[in-house]
């Protein structure tokens, strides 16, 4: 794309996604997000609107709700809609590297972005949560 000014700029659309909601007054935050290797990353957790992201480097194991794990690699883009829908996994597959990654998240003013979840609510919503692989 050439821009007015002569700029041979150049733009890539990694992800279009139409979130279900946006919090009324909605505010954002962009942070990154580094794991060691091996690292679990965060307990399950929920986000109080929709979640961007781009894996910068490394591998992720991303799980939501409802949803079988998977794999996120460096140059791919992910998101989750948030509100109620529990985000069990952000864990660095990979055993000898960090991975790393940026996210925007739009939530509630006044409210956390990331709130965890506790263990009765887990068991509670486990018929929710999608087969896990054989550790095996």
């Amino acid at each position: 794309m050439e821009t007015p000014n002569g700029s041979n700029a150049v733009l890539t659309t990694l992800m279009h996604e139409v979130p279900p909601f946006l919090p009324e007054g909605a505010e954002g935050m962009t942070m990154t997000f580094e794991l060691p290797p091996g690292d679990p990353g965060t307990p399950p957790h929920r986000h109080t609107g929709p979640v961007f992201g781009y894996m910068l480097e490394g591998e992720m194991i991303f799980e939501l709700e409802g949803e079988p794990e998977r794999v996120v690699r460096a140059g791919e883009a992910f998101w989750e809609p948030g509100g109620d829908v529990i985000h069990y996994q952000t864990a660095n597959r990979l055993t000898d590297r960090w991975s790393r990654f940026v996210v925007v998240m739009v939530g509630v003013p006044g409210e956390e972005m990331l709130t965890y979840v506790d263990e009765e609510e887990l068991a509670a919503r486990r018929d929710r949560r999608a087969p896990r692989p054989d550790a095996g």
